[in-house]
């Protein structure tokens, strides 16, 4: 049995997977005031509960989190705030003797896609990662880079409004204050005057509904995250994007909007031949698959 786990700045998700297939998963959400060890320790236990399991059947753990990891460490984690954490260390404490990875999840998101979905055919690709922030991986020629120091490739970090708005990383600018869901939420809620918290299918019945003044939220919000995936496409000119996490829920109302934006002209240095903009077959299951890989 192998079991993953996806940690995203406002939830947590742990899955079985057998035979590279998801056979099981329990998700919750996460507040400020969660403990994320207990939540993990909780949440895996009564995942093997329900599953007549026992700690003896796991042969490994793989987490997907957000933030920059080495070594088996929380480096930073800033939408968790998470810094210097040691996890699998923590982790092994309660679940001894089991091998235990960590990764960014966007990299274990974009290993499945790359592995079992969108990009299963694709040699030069990005997969990016947008919910609570934007997280990503490119792939050059099949292969994922990665730095040897940090996990590196923080899409979501590269500032697309110099003095903008602040960022949970401590800059300001930074593309994920502009182009995560989680800013579409914000905004859409600040637009209609809605205090308390809507779900994501709240929203995208609000998005749907003809609102002159909402129309312009969205119009904004696909302006601010054509910004940020042409400044990609230009460095890395990939044949494929997919895009997965909670973007995928919204995907028939915001990818032809995103598309149309990008062909306008001077979106992109090479205009001619953009690459296939789709979204990720595996949706919010991408993190936890890639975990175990």
């Amino acid at each position: 049995m192998k079991i993953g786990i996806d940690l995203g700045g406002s939830h947590i998700a742990v899955g079985i997977i057998e035979k590279n297939k998801l056979q099981y998963k329990i998700e919750e959400d996460l507040n400020k005031e969660s403990n994320l060890l207990e939540k993990m320790k909780e949440l895996i236990t009564k995942t093997l509960m329900e599953n007549q399991g026992a700690k003896e059947d796991i042969e490994k753990i793989g987490i997907a989190c957000p933030g920059t990891i080495s070594n088996g460490n929380v480096i930073k984690a800033g939408n968790l705030e998470l810094y210097h954490f040691p996890l699998v260390e923590e982790l092994k404490k309660e679940f001894t003797n089991i091998e235990i990875t960590l990764r960014n999840d966007g990299k274990c998101a974009a290993m499945a896609e790359k592995h079992y979905g969108s990009l299963k055919k694709a040699k030069d690709c990005i997969f990016m990662n947008i919910g609570t922030g934007i997280g990503g991986a490119v792939f050059l020629d099949g292969k994922l880079l990665e730095p040897k120091k940090y996990s590196g490739f923080e899409i979501g970090h590269m500032v697309i409004e110099k003095k903008g708005r602040q960022c949970t990383c401590g800059k300001k600018g930074c593309f994920e204050t502009y182009g995560s869901i989680r800013v579409l939420k914000q905004e859409v809620k600040k637009e209609l005057h809605i205090e308390k918290d809507i779900t994501g299918k709240e929203l995208l019945n609000i998005m749907l509904e003809e609102n002159e003044n909402l129309d312009k939220v969205v119009q904004e919000y696909i302006r601010n995250l054509a910004i940020g995936i042409g400044n990609l496409i230009d460095i890395f000119e990939p044949e494929m994007i997919s895009i997965g996490g909670s973007f995928s829920y919204y995907n028939e109302l915001l990818l032809p909007r995103l598309i149309t934006k990008l062909q306008e002209k001077n979106m992109t240095f090479n205009e001619e031949g953009l690459p296939v903009i789709t979204t990720a077959e595996l949706q919010n299951d991408a993190g936890i698959l890639g975990a175990i890989l």
